[in-house]
């Protein structure tokens, strides 16, 4: 065989973001550009990235939470090359495989007894998809109910789940949802007492702006849902499979969801992976008798890589003790940023549990600091977040991300494999780009006009 793939990377190294510009996203390759997020990585190793001159990079996005056990994990690695060598007959289709049922048995042995049934999907959106569609099958009922700032994905069904009018723009009419406000029992029960509720979904920690509920919201508005017919799905397509310090979101408030999604940790990084795991009553409404074993189904959902990567991943997770890591050092980190940072008058808060973490800023109360603020925000609301994005990268080399759409909120999602060494870099790091953003005039607001021209331009 001639196909060398070594060689064709070899020989187009660079090349990346000029071939997106021409034929894949040119407004993505516009932003990367303008914030100096165009790097070129040549490697990846557990927490951090490496570019071509062998400079590391902390990762504290890891690729909106895949990699919780590390880029490029040995041992997952090791699985992938196993199963080639092994020549399995993957996807027969006509058939039921085994890795599929051990990754079945391995994942409801770690959720309560009443979800005992899985369905295998590709993404963390088909998953949704995919557990409303179920929910609509097992009630006979068509609406969803969702939270406000809610992210479940950004296919059709799930974007009519997503509480985010900048995605949701431009796309005509969706499926029938209603949003409510969190921590609003009343919205919430004015709603389902209409009896047409299939299921109410949420975020155990909302990946959109770090919200988390107050303690009474989630147990409150399960024994609601009970009591008029709805299921209750907790997402942890993000927060799932111990990046809160519990091996699910929904632990923390010791729920007991009907149904709920996993995806992004359980492939490992490598392989795309997700889930649905349902209660067996909601599984025999919608496969109800042998011609509907196929009522919803896909092609790639069970394939051998996938469930290889995912048993992997499992195994590492619980074998290395990362959900209890997650805790322990998610709380160190936090109370790292605190400790650094709350004496700067443009430090809201630092919130989340484990490894999910969102710092949030205010506006500053001294004059020259205020006009500042008040200029960069009438550029783009949520310009202030990259001021201090772009300099962690370009100064620090360490990567995160503005946690959404018109807040000044910075969100960390770290690998769940980082050390305390880790976590003291990155304290410092942030506070030296805050202490530089409590100057004015400075470089950190050279920054933040450079991006607000850009705004304008755009």
């Amino acid at each position: 065989m001639n196909f060398d793939i070594k060689k064709i990377i070899k020989e187009r190294w660079g090349q990346n973001y000029d071939l997106h510009d021409q034929f894949v996203n040119p407004q993505f390759v516009k932003v990367l550009r303008t914030i100096g997020f165009d790097k070129v990585y040549k490697r990846a190793e557990g927490q951090y990235l490496y570019d071509a001159d062998g400079q590391r990079y902390l990762d504290f996005l890891s690729g909106y939470g895949v990699f919780a056990v590390g880029r490029n994990n040995p041992q997952i690695k090791q699985v992938l090359h196993d199963l080639l060598d092994l020549d399995l007959s993957s996807m027969v289709q006509m058939d039921c495989s085994l890795l599929s049922g051990l990754v079945a048995e391995k994942i409801t042995s770690l959720t309560p007894k009443h979800l005992d049934t899985v369905f295998f999907t590709n993404s963390g959106t088909e998953a949704v998809e995919g557990a409303l569609k179920m929910a609509r099958g097992a009630t006979g009922r068509s609406r969803i109910l969702y939270l406000d700032h809610a992210f479940h994905g950004l296919t059709l069904g799930s974007l009519s789940a997503n509480g985010n009018e900048e995605f949701r723009g431009g796309f005509g009419e969706l499926l029938e949802g209603t949003k409510i406000p969190m921590n609003d029992l009343a919205a919430l029960e004015y709603e389902l007492k209409k009896n047409d509720v299939a299921a109410f979904i949420f975020e155990p920690i909302q990946g959109k702006g770090v919200h988390i509920p107050e303690d009474h919201f989630l147990p409150e508005a399960q024994k609601l849902c009970q009591k008029y017919g709805a299921l209750f799905i907790s997402d942890e397509v993000q927060v799932g499979l111990g990046r809160t310090g519990k091996w699910f979101g929904f632990q923390h408030w010791n729920l007991e969801p009907d149904i709920i999604c996993l995806a992004k940790a359980l492939s490992g990084g490598l392989v795309p992976v997700g889930t649905i795991v349902m209660r067996r009553d909601i599984y025999k409404k919608v496969f109800s008798k042998m011609d509907r074993c196929v009522v919803h189904s896909n092609t790639y959902g069970k394939n051998t890589l996938a469930m290889g990567a995912a048993l992997a991943s499992l195994e590492i997770l619980e074998k290395e003790n990362l959900v209890q890591k997650a805790e322990t050092l998610g709380n160190a980190l936090r109370q790292a940023i605190h400790e650094k940072c709350s004496e700067f008058e443009m430090f809201k808060e630092v919130r989340g549990k484990g490894l999910i973490i969102g710092i949030e800023f205010k506006e500053p109360k001294s004059f020259s600091l205020k006009a500042a603020w008040k200029m960069i925000h009438a550029a783009n609301k949520g310009l202030f977040g990259q001021m201090i994005v772009v300099p962690l990268m370009s100064k620090h080399r360490v990567l995160t991300q503005v946690a959404g759409h018109n807040i000044d909120l910075v969100k960390l999602l770290p690998p769940l494999v980082i050390t305390q060494e880790d976590v003291d870099y990155f304290a410092n790091a942030l506070r030296d780009v805050v202490s530089e953003c409590h100057k004015f005039p400075g470089g950190a607001w050279e920054v933040g006009m450079m991006l607000a021209k850009n705004a304008l331009k755009s």
